[in-house]
């Protein structure tokens, strides 16, 4: 099959599109998806670096957590998943823990049952393909962080990839009270259309400053030092990306990728509530995975970074 591989750790030019990389096979608990799309996400290029070399898969490694794409096979085991079913999810469940060699940037992948969702109807594959790591991250985040209804909150990078769907799980799913985020001016009429009541200029002002203080803080950025200082006493700060050591209650964590947020999270992207957000500029073909990283990689991107279609 073809895929893009890479046979030794480093920038954009140690990716090569290979045709002969062997098909994978399923195992009993896994199904074989003939994969449509694909979206990038920062830990791909770190991992491409090199930062998880020490607990990684043996090179070459095909890179991508998240698919979208049509059960061709499934395993011995496989119970609901069958032949033709249009699934999607992020194919790696710890991804700090041993990722898998062969990912999604490839015509074929494979992926545990349990990692795998049906796609939302209302979706294409590149759609759908931008959502799984994003949406469980912001999802997982604010349930460790207990939030719920009534509840305020504020995001720090509310128009990347996962701060744009905690804007939208917590103002949609969970009920909050009211939803502050950051963005650069350019923007914040994103911010509000993603649903966030109070958009802030983090070039202009800084949001530990404001009087008012928040029950919880997503820090998507890694400013934990900063989002203490706008937490509520009682309150909780949650963040994704390791930040200086703080004394007040500050926690971090890595996703457990789960099938299960999605399909609780289905009808919200079915009923339109909550929307997939790609960089208008973010939409690569398979044959420029090469640009794709590239543009991921300037921090510039609202939203995902997809790889659509894939032959």
């Amino acid at each position: 099959m073809k895929a893009w591989r890479y046979s030794e750790y480093g920038g954009v030019e140690v990716l090569k599109l290979e045709s002969d990389v062997p098909l994978p096979e399923p195992a009993d608990d896994q199904v074989l998806i003939k994969v449509f799309a694909a979206a990038l996400n920062p830990i791909d290029y770190k991992r491409r670096l090199g930062f998880l070399k020490s607990i990684d898969s043996p090179l070459p490694i095909v890179p991508g957590y998240d698919v979208a794409g049509v059960v061709v096979k499934v395993g011995g085991e496989v119970k609901q998943l069958k032949v033709g079913d249009e699934v999607y999810g992020d194919i790696i469940e710890k991804a700090f823990d041993g990722p898998k060699q062969i990912g999604t940037l490839a015509e074929y992948t494979v992926a545990e049952e349990k990692l795998l969702a049906l796609k939302p109807k209302n979706l294409d594959f590149g759609q759908a393909a931008s959502i799984p790591m994003a949406i469980e991250t912001a999802y997982e985040g604010l349930e460790r962080a207990r939030f719920s209804e009534g509840k305020s909150i504020l995001v720090l990078g509310g128009a990347g990839g996962v701060g744009s769907f905690v804007i939208q799980l917590a103002k949609h799913v969970f009920g909050a009270s009211k939803v502050a985020a950051t963005s650069s001016t350019a923007k914040l009429e994103l911010l509000e259309k993603l649903g966030a009541d109070l958009a802030i200029d983090y070039t202009k002002e800084n949001f530990e400053d404001l009087p008012e203080k928040f029950d919880v803080v997503y820090d998507a950025v890694g400013q934990n030092d900063r989002a203490v200082k706008a937490v509520k006493e009682s309150g909780s700060v949650v963040s994704i990306i390791p930040g200086p050591p703080v004394d007040r209650p500050a926690f971090h964590f890595v996703l457990t990728s789960s099938g299960e947020y999605l399909k609780k999270l289905n009808p919200y992207l079915e009923s339109g509530k909550v929307k997939p957000l790609i960089d208008p500029k973010g939409q690569f073909p398979f044959d420029k995975v090469k640009e794709a990283f590239s543009y991921l990689e300037t921090n510039r991107a609202s939203g995902k970074v997809v790889v659509y279609p894939i032959p």
